[in-house]
């Protein structure tokens, strides 16, 4: 069944704090490690409240959906310095659900909600909400009872769907179901489109790159690490091929100009129920390499759920509602074509 940012979410009311862990280890794309240093991890938030994910801004802020608060909160990725960005969307109204993402398009900015409709025990709206400003906002896509009405072939119990990702197109967004295995396309409009349904795989986060979409995967339960893939498909021939595989209960996906990057969540703990998220610090940031396999980037993460990169730093946001900032990913030289050198 699905499992997505459930896993990730689903102790996140008695989940232990590990905030001084991040073991580095680095290893470049063809597994060196002597063109850079090691990239260095800085916490640069916390307190953030059911935070799963998050985006930058048009700004270069990092912008954090807290689920529990219904609030989206900006983070300055200098400093970070914290400022309530929206406030009034739906809240969870479960140990997980709400806010579960964030995404602009152009300077306008739009949450993905998730489990507050009725089905889940809510009495709001499942879907895209797009913010008018600091306290309202309005429902752009009802993504729930479309879900509802147009049940998936994979096995479910929640008939609303577990959205878990959300990444911004033109006319729309792209969103994954992690508990219905599937890809839709919520238009601004309201229309909602299903582009791709899979089998059992738990699509995650996800990435557009030109015109070539990369959705992370990470396995039915219980999430063993052969079944942990980024897959790409085109958007006008969406049959996903496997790029990569190998990482334990893969979250996120991001491509840069210096290659594509994924995010583990970590080792699946065994005879954990569903639901359960990873053991505590075995979380990685990792890169596709060329065989079709992941190098380790940094890894000891605790629990990450989203996965951001700039030009300059990668930012991972943690189920404890940590945001951490990691340098040297891309460190080396990086040339105006696009190349890049080091460990980019």
């Amino acid at each position: 069944m699905g499992l997505k940012r459930i896993a990730l979410l689903g102790a996140i009311m008695t989940a232990a704090l590990l905030s001084s862990l991040f073991v580095s280890s680095m290893a470049s794309a063809d597994g060196g490690h002597d063109n850079g240093p090691d990239p260095v991890a800085v916490l640069l938030a916390s307190g953030l409240q059911g935070a799963s994910g998050a985006t930058i801004g048009p700004d270069g802020a990092l912008y954090v959906g807290e689920g529990t608060t219904g609030v989206i909160t900006r983070v300055d990725t200098e400093t970070g310095e914290q400022s309530t960005f929206a406030s009034g969307l739906p809240p969870a109204v479960n140990p997980i659900g709400g806010v579960i993402d964030v995404a602009f398009l152009g300077a306008t900015a739009y949450a993905l909600v998730t489990l507050v409709d009725p089905g889940a025990g809510g009495t709001s709206v499942s879907g895209v909400y797009r913010i008018d400003d600091a306290d309202s906002n309005t429902v752009v896509a009802d993504i729930g009872a479309w879900s509802i009405a147009n049940p998936p072939p994979t096995d479910f119990f929640v008939p609303s769907g577990v959205q878990f990702a959300m990444e911004p197109v033109p006319g729309g967004f792209l969103v994954t179901d992690g508990h219905h295995n599937r890809l839709v396309f919520a238009a601004l409009s309201g229309q909602v489109t299903q582009l791709t349904q899979f089998e059992n795989i738990v699509p995650t986060g996800l990435d557009l790159v030109g015109l070539k979409l990369y959705i992370a995967q990470a396995g039915p339960v219980p999430h063993n690490p052969e079944d942990g893939t980024v897959v790409s498909l085109s958007l006008w021939r969406p049959t996903p091929r496997v790029v990569a595989s190998g990482a334990p209960l893969l979250v996120d996906v991001e491509g840069s100009r210096c290659g594509l990057y994924a995010l583990a969540q970590g080792d699946y703990p065994e005879g954990a129920p569903e639901g359960s998220p990873a053991a505590p610090g075995t979380g990685a940031l990792v890169k596709v390499a060329s065989d079709g396999t992941f190098d380790v980037v940094v890894d000891g993460l605790d629990r990450p759920t989203s996965l951001d990169l700039t030009r300059d730093a990668a930012f991972v946001t943690a189920l404890d509602g940590e945001v951490w900032r990691i340098d040297g990913v891309f460190s080396g030289d990086h040339r105006w074509w696009g190349g890049c050198r080091g460990h980019g």
